[in-house]
């Protein structure tokens, strides 16, 4: 039996699934753009992990952080008690990055983890209980970032054990009424990923930013999708939108590959979780040594090889030649989405899903979003040439038009 499907085998034996369907994607390596299976064969990766390896995989510099790292040291002590200088070294970058004022970090491992932090803060700033979120929200599946996932039928199997949230259509001024004095936080993402990359007004962001200040809410934006260059021009969508909330939370590019998230506030605001009583949000490997060693030669490869400006010129191609697509295939509804962060919306969830397998079997990785399964998502690393999307496009058209044909066959 070939090693490939052995190694079939004890994953659906021993691995715990997501879903009945699992891809079984058989990856062996992986480097820059490209994802290599067990027969050598390459793909050119458009999802990046969704959206984690903006620098790309395997980047030199970041495997060279992570060795040197590993030789000193990996876990010694739980985070806040040692001092560990590639977690100080990350923070201090980050708070040059940031947005004005945001200029303290607390770090975890995953996304849906600092959106919970980001809630139990609201709650502790405030002393409130009601949170708002939004409908298409994705925010991660512990029990508070679950609370305020924006679809009934995955809310439903927990609902005896979730937060109250009250829930608000998205890019809607009209709801925006319903954030009232008994609101301890607004969740939102600057742009929704899951929910099939719908990038909102600039109107909408400020005027949430102006109503939240007036009732005394938190706002939080959920940049676990958006920062770090992936909508180009910017490190984070708050200084693309010129809003600035009170909290951002960070994960996915943000350990350039390695389990690393993060809340992002005033010192003063975060300083909270160390007092009243003190040790009230701790973790155990939250600010990982080795991920953050990733996570700074991360930032420095998107600061040193300009990789905001490539996610514009990149993500200005890729629009505009799919735009084109569409003028020739009317299945193709609408093209949104900024710099590499980018939605293809197709007339129904079955043709999304015959791209996305065709087009992984002619070398290229796509995938739909998950609150909007007839959207499919390109978000290659940020690295990504004109030559390797000017591939993706011709084998996103072929795979469409296979897929076209297969279903008036």
């Amino acid at each position: 039996m070939p090693i490939s499907e052995r190694l079939e085998d004890l994953f659906l034996k021993y691995v715990g699934q997501t879903s009945p369907f699992p891809a079984k994607f058989p990856i062996a390596r992986a480097e820059g753009c490209y994802l290599y299976d067990r027969e050598g064969r390459a793909y050119l990766d458009f999802i990046a992990g969704i959206s984690v390896t903006n620098v790309g995989h395997c980047h030199p510099r970041v495997v060279e952080a992570v060795i040197e790292q590993a030789k000193r040291f990996a876990h010694t002590m739980v985070y806040g008690e040692h001092l560990q200088e590639p977690q100080i070294a990350l923070a201090a970058k980050l708070s040059k990055i940031a947005p004005e004022g945001l200029d303290s970090v607390y770090f975890l491992t995953t996304g849906a983890e600092a959106n919970d932090a980001a809630l139990k803060l609201a709650a502790k700033m405030t002393q409130r209980r009601v949170f708002c979120a939004f409908h298409g929200a994705y925010h991660g599946d512990t029990v508070g970032a679950a609370s305020c996932f924006g679809s009934e039928d995955f809310r439903r199997p927990y609902e005896s054990i979730l937060l109250p949230v009250r829930f608000l259509r998205y890019d809607c001024l009209e709801d925006l009424s319903l954030i009232d004095e008994k609101t301890s936080g607004v969740l939102v993402e600057p742009v929704q990923g899951e929910g099939g990359i719908r990038v909102p007004s600039r109107e909408f962001l400020s005027a949430l930013r102006r109503r939240c200040t007036e009732v005394g809410a938190l706002l939080i934006f959920d940049e676990v999708q958006t920062a770090f260059g992936r909508l180009g021009e910017a490190w984070f969508a708050a200084d693309l939108f010129e809003v600035t909330p009170d909290v951002i939370t960070v994960a996915k590019a943000l350990g350039a590959g390695y389990p690393l998230a993060g809340v992002m506030a005033p010192r003063e605001v975060l300083y909270r979780f160390a007092a009243e009583p003190p040790f009230s949000h701790i973790t155990t490997f939250g600010g990982h040594p080795v991920s953050c060693a990733a996570g700074l030669a991360g930032l420095q490869v998107i600061e040193e090889e300009q990789l905001l400006a490539n996610a514009v010129k990149q993500g200005n191609f890729l629009m505009a030649s799919l735009r084109e697509l569409a003028a020739r295939h009317p299945v193709i509804k609408e093209v949104r989405g900024r710099g590499l962060m980018i939605g293809i919306e197709l007339e129904s969830a079955a043709l999304a899903r015959r791209v996305v397998d065709g087009a992984r079997n002619r070398g290229l990785v796509l995938e739909t979003t998950l609150l909007a399964e007839n959207v499919v998502r390109m978000s290659p690393p940020l690295i990504v040439t004109h030559e390797q999307c000017a591939c993706a496009l011709e084998i996103f058209e072929e795979s469409l038009k296979r897929a076209v044909g297969a279903s008036t066959s």
